[in-house]
């Protein structure tokens, strides 16, 4: 009995389980992206990038903190002048220990010395130019994880576009095949009374393998187009299938756009910004051998026994100081960093100009594209109206089957490009709009 009741659970479980791999989820377009944009890989990395940067331009902030460190320190030492010295900070030294004899070989000493330092920068020019550049560099890196996030809103647009286009494929895919079906099982029939050759229902038959083959190619395709949506949600593929909650509009709401780059463009910005970080950095390669000047001060204290504060002291003090020469070092990081603004500069234009290009080149594609769907709607209006007659002439007995069953494809394939032509053009609009916000 529990051998029954164990495998009556297996099954159910197993069943259940694969229902679950299989599960299709209703998904809107507006969902999506708000689901890419909290959960995708890309823009988690580029948001670990501007903390990356924004921890570098808190280092610089030790150009006007002050650094403090503090030391505990027990020595043992019977060296003369250790343990002169040791005395005197303790502020134990005595007459006798003037004796030349204790002097020269004095008794074991134990010192135990708590330091603490202070460092305190005044002047420092060249790092402050430094710390320009990695405010500069905050500010870039910041753009860029913003422009990541528009980059994976198009791309999030584009996937629901290609899964939503899957659907429809399939959606004609499985009307051609009722259409392949009953043509087969209509010319099978006339076959059967005589009407019609072997070869056509050959031919028939030809035409529902081809329909299926398609068919299974398109449900892969969704299948394929849902694994690249959990991808950009940041999950496993691990078997859920998406469908969107809609069909493409065949409405084509024309839209115009910029013909020129916007200056605003944040990748745009961000090289910009580039820019004036090498600019900053050469400025702070010239400022190098500039002087420096700090405060310092240190506070000591001294005992003979552990964990005992028995004298103190303290330093203070300013020190200026002046790096004349390194060994040309100062000199070749001019050089470098020259170059590297230089550098900048030339991939700021080129990056620029091929985005212009890009920009000329997608409202070329936009255009095309509008044209496309215009005479792609034309071809499919012929090509059904073409089939409608060629069926009736073929029920009349005045089309041979051949002619019929490529009318049919035909059909079919237009609606499909149709399709296609409409999903160019609604990601070129996006495209456009990515290239131009």
């Amino acid at each position: 009995m529990n051998k029954r009741i164990l495998t009556y659970f297996l099954i159910v479980y197993g069943f259940a389980y694969q229902s679950h791999g299989q599960d299709t989820l209703v998904i809107s377009s507006q969902d999506l992206i708000e689901r890419v944009l909290e959960h995708n890989p890309q823009i988690r990395i580029a948001g670990k990038q501007l903390e990356m940067a924004q921890g570098d331009y808190s280092q610089t902030n030790s150009l006007f903190l002050p650094s403090v460190t503090a030391s505990y320190t027990s020595m043992y030492t019977n060296n003369p002048l250790m343990a002169f010295g040791s005395k005197l900070n303790q502020e134990v030294l005595a007459v006798a220990d003037f004796d030349p004899a204790a002097l020269n070989d004095p008794d074991p000493i134990n010192n135990y010395a708590t330091d603490i330092q202070i460092l305190q920068p005044l002047l420092n020019l060249d790092g402050t130019h430094q710390r320009k550049a990695a405010k500069i560099q905050t500010e870039a890196y910041e753009l860029q994880a913003s422009r990541t996030m528009e980059y994976m809103e198009l791309e999030a647009a584009k996937a629901y576009m290609h899964l939503r286009l899957a659907y429809e494929a399939t959606n004609v895919l499985e009307r051609a095949k009722k259409t392949a079906d009953r043509g087969a099982q209509m010319v099978q029939n006339f076959y059967d009374e005589g009407l019609v050759q072997k070869t056509d229902v050959l031919a028939a038959q030809v035409r529902q393998v081809e329909v299926e083959n398609q068919l299974k190619y398109s449900r892969s395709q969704i299948r394929n187009a849902s694994d690249y949506l959990s991808v950009l949600l940041g999950e496993e593929a691990d078997g859920k299938i998406y469908k969107p909650d809609s069909q493409s509009t065949y409405l084509i709401e024309e839209e115009l756009f910029a013909s020129k780059l916007p200056t605003f463009r944040k990748d745009l910005s961000a090289m910009d910004k580039s820019v004036e970080g090498y600019e900053q950095l050469l400025k702070s390669n010239n400022k190098s051998s500039l002087p420096r000047i700090n405060a310092f001060g240190s506070y000591q204290l001294y005992d003979d026994k552990l964990l005992s504060f028995g004298a103190n002291g303290y330093l203070v003090g300013v020190q200026l100081s002046w790096n004349l020469f390194n060994g040309y070092k100062n000199i070749g990081k001019v050089h470098k960093a020259k170059a590297e603004l230089e550098k900048a500069q030339i991939e700021n234009e080129n990056y620029k100009s091929r985005e212009q290009v890009e920009l000329n080149k997608a409202n070329r594609q936009l255009a095309d594209a509008r044209a496309k769907v215009s005479l792609s709607k034309q071809v499919l209006e012929k090509s059904s109206e073409a089939y409608r007659i060629r069926k009736d002439r073929f029920v009349e007995g005045l089309e041979k089957t051949t002619d019929v069953l490529m009318s049919e494809n035909q059909m079919f394939q237009k609606e499909l490009e149709y399709r296609q032509a409409i999903f160019e053009y609604n990601f070129a609009k996006e495209y456009l709009r990515f290239l131009t916000r």
